[in-house]
């Protein structure tokens, strides 16, 4: 028997696949707007990416408007928020190169290295030790920034498999601390509070902040130099996302063996290993912009609609997200990211001393 004719003998297998094409093709439109407002140069200046206007924009229709969107387009905003992220994600490789990370050499490789491990390992500790939160909402902190912002926070709740509340809550965080780093870095090394060189500026912004737009509004206020040495610096903390993401992969696959143990469910099965595969799709596509294989405006094409997918995400997620659950965590989350950001300012500056020294 036929495909087709299966469906065409289920009417509610059709109706439910229609409910779910309807959804993914409002979140589409949903995000085109979003781009647009994106677009505005009030919004621009303020170096808020088309990601994060998605899921605030989602969050004020999904807590606003909810019962404005049909039941059987949910799936839709599903496959959005979950399968489509991690195909944008993977493709998010194409904005990093193998020659742009060696044009920084090894003080760029250290710094991006160890303010990404100590950033991921403060903010773990802190938010679970210190401010109580569950273990997926203090790595989702955490990651949103040691090391690329809300691009980090989608990558690890595809891998959590985490709530979408709780990534809110992480963006939350990058949209306030990586756009006050935005203004604040230019004017601290204007006054010479950084003690820093040109060199060292872009070491230390592209180190530090947050999102890779915040990081080239920021470096851009020093000069070209340091805006070209900071953007390469964060484009490397992006590269850290595959190793990160395969540490997380297991840590969260051995952590559940102790709880199922502990519930008492007893099984033989092996476990199926939590390693985001989409990561090492990230790598590939890294590789693959190296080897220079696609032509230039194939890479931009390509990259424009990566964008677009990484938008259409962070808007399903935002969609999903309800505000009552924010707030039962959300002051713990945000002190979580106000730790981050002291040690991203004093330790990042130590770390950045430290490699020019060592390195210089």
């Amino acid at each position: 028997m036929s495909t087709a004719h299966l469906t065409a003998s289920n009417p509610a297998a059709e109706s439910s696949t229609r409910g779910q094409l309807n959804g993914i093709l409002f979140v589409a439109l949903f995000a085109a707007a979003v781009t647009r407002i994106a677009a505005i140069p009030a919004i621009a200046g303020l170096g808020l990416s088309p990601l994060i206007v998605g899921i605030v924009a989602g969050a004020l229709y999904g807590n606003g408007l909810r019962d404005g969107m049909p039941a059987s387009w949910s799936a839709g905003v599903n496959f959005s928020a979950r399968k489509l992220l991690r195909i944008a994600v993977a493709f998010f490789g194409l904005r990093v190169s193998l020659q742009e990370i060696a044009q920084v050499g090894l003080p760029g490789l250290a710094e991006s290295v160890l303010i990404v491990v100590s950033t991921l390992v403060i903010g773990t500790w802190a938010g679970m030790k210190i401010m109580k939160l569950d273990r997926d909402t203090a790595l989702l902190t955490a990651a949103g920034s040691a090391i690329c912002g809300a691009a980090a926070v989608l990558a690890f709740e595809s891998t959590l498999q985490s709530r979408p509340h709780k990534s809110a809550m992480a963006v939350g965080s990058v949209v306030l601390f990586g756009t006050l780093s935005m203004f604040l870095y230019p004017v601290l090394f204007k006054a010479g509070w950084l003690h820093l060189d040109t060199v060292g500026a872009g070491l230390f912004f592209g180190g530090t902040i947050h999102e890779v737009a915040q990081v080239v509004g920021a470096a851009s206020n020093v000069s070209p130099e340091a805006e070209h040495i900071a953007t390469i610096v964060k484009m490397t903390r992006v590269m850290m996302l595959v190793p990160v993401l395969l540490v997380v992969g297991v840590w969260v696959n051995r952590s559940a063996r102790p709880a199922a143990s502990h519930e008492g469910a007893v099984s033989h099965a092996p476990r199926k290993l939590a390693i985001p595969w989409f990561a090492l799709g990230f790598l590939a596509f890294v590789v693959i912009n190296s080897l220079h294989v696609l032509p230039e405006t194939a890479t931009s094409t390509l990259n424009m609609l990566d964008t677009f997918a990484l938008t259409m995400a962070m808007t399903a997620l935002g969609i999903e997200t309800r505000i009552s659950q924010i707030r039962q965590a959300g002051p713990r989350a945000l002190t979580t990211g106000f730790i981050l950001y002291v040690w991203l300012i004093a330790g990042g500056l130590g770390i950045t001393w430290a490699v020019q020294h060592l390195f210089g």
